[in-house]
C-alpha cells in the first residue's frame, strides 16, 4: 500500500484527470482502466483512492468484480472542487 503522501497525490491526480477528461461534465465519466494506464497508479491504490473520493462525495463509481472500476464520474461537489 502507498504512503500517506502517495495516497493524497493519487487522489489529486484522479480528480484532475477525471475533470480534464470529462471537461467538468458530470454526465460523462472515465474508465478505471484508462486511469490506470494514464496515471500509472497501482490497481489496489486506485481502488482505495476511489473509495476515499466516493466517501467524500466527490465522485461516483460503478463497481464490478476486481479493483478496477468500469466507470468513474464526478459529482456536483466534485466538479466544484476541481474548478
Amino acid at each position: 500500500m502507498a504512503s500517506l503522501a502517495d495516497r493524497k497525490a493519487y487522489r489529486e491526480k484522479i480528480m484532475r484527470a477525471l475533470y480534464e477528461a470529462t471537461e467538468g461534465n458530470r454526465l460523462l465519466g472515465i474508465t478505471g482502466a484508462k486511469l490506470l494506464q494514464e496515471l500509472a497508479i497501482p490497481q489496489e491504490d486506485l481502488a482505495a483512492a476511489c473509495t476515499y473520493l466516493v466517501g467524500e462525495g466527490l465522485i461516483t463509481v460503478d463497481w464490478a468484480a476486481g479493483n478496477t472500476p468500469p466507470m468513474i464520474t464526478l459529482t456536483h461537489q466534485g466538479q466544484h472542487r476541481c474548478v
